[in-house]
């Protein structure tokens, strides 16, 4: 399996945790590079920030135009068709980097996924399906596009989950967020979610109350 091209930011020497974030479609792992320096917690504690770079393919609703993408959206629909045998396969090239993290020696417990749009979406697939117990997991203004067909595992059952999204999303609407809230739910976790009057992007007040969960997540593990 190929391995995918990174970004990566290390905050500190020897980082005993790390992030990886994935971008949305069309966009690489620099898109939320610059939001590195709002996270005061990685100025106290090393941590390893990953942003993968996605494969380029051919995108049906761009009229088949090759562009970086996770997957292939079929349609732009409520139901949001995609090839969910793309989105594994990414998910496994992702967890390819948990492992190689777990190589340099960061406990898996350490790490948290994360994804915005269509980087959400393999983010779900990936840390609720993972083997290894996990740090964490947050999903931002995306949707839940395996939750039908998803074999998660008993080590992440327990998975801390920070959701978020724009009340005026017109691209993932609204709906697609508090859907995945409610799939999570009736699995057994217990998301938090936030909403925030935005449409398809980040804000300052998310960006705080991402840090204010990462935060936690890195002081629950802290030796």
């Amino acid at each position: 399996m190929t391995e995918l091209k990174t970004l990566q930011i290390d905050t500190g020497q020897a980082p005993n945790y790390s992030i990886i974030w994935l971008h949305g479609l069309g966009a690489n792992g620099h898109d939320f590079e610059s939001i590195v320096p709002e996270f005061a917690f990685a100025k106290e504690i090393p941590v390893r920030f990953i942003f993968p770079h996605a494969p380029e393919l051919a995108v049906t609703i761009n009229g088949g135009m090759l562009m970086p993408a996770w997957y292939d959206i079929l349609t732009l629909d409520i139901d949001r068709k995609v090839d969910t045998d793309q989105l594994r396969k990414s998910a496994q090239q992702v967890a390819q980097l948990i492992e190689v993290e777990i190589a340099r020696g960061v406990p898996s417990e350490n790490i948290i996924i994360g994804g915005f749009s269509q980087g959400g979406a393999v983010a779900y697939e990936l840390a609720l399906s993972y083997t290894k117990p996990l740090g964490g997991l947050f999903a931002l203004s995306t949707y839940f596009a395996t939750a039908d067909t998803i074999t998660l595992s008993e080590a992440n059952r327990n998975l801390p989950i920070f959701v978020a999204h724009g009340s005026f999303d017109p691209v993932v609407v609204p709906a697609l967020g508090t859907t995945a809230v409610k799939h999570l739910q009736a699995m057994g976790y217990q998301p938090e979610f936030q909403s925030y009057a935005m449409e398809h992007s980040l804000c300052l007040e998310e960006v705080r109350d991402m840090a204010v969960f990462l935060a936690k997540l890195l002081a629950m593990h802290a030796k």
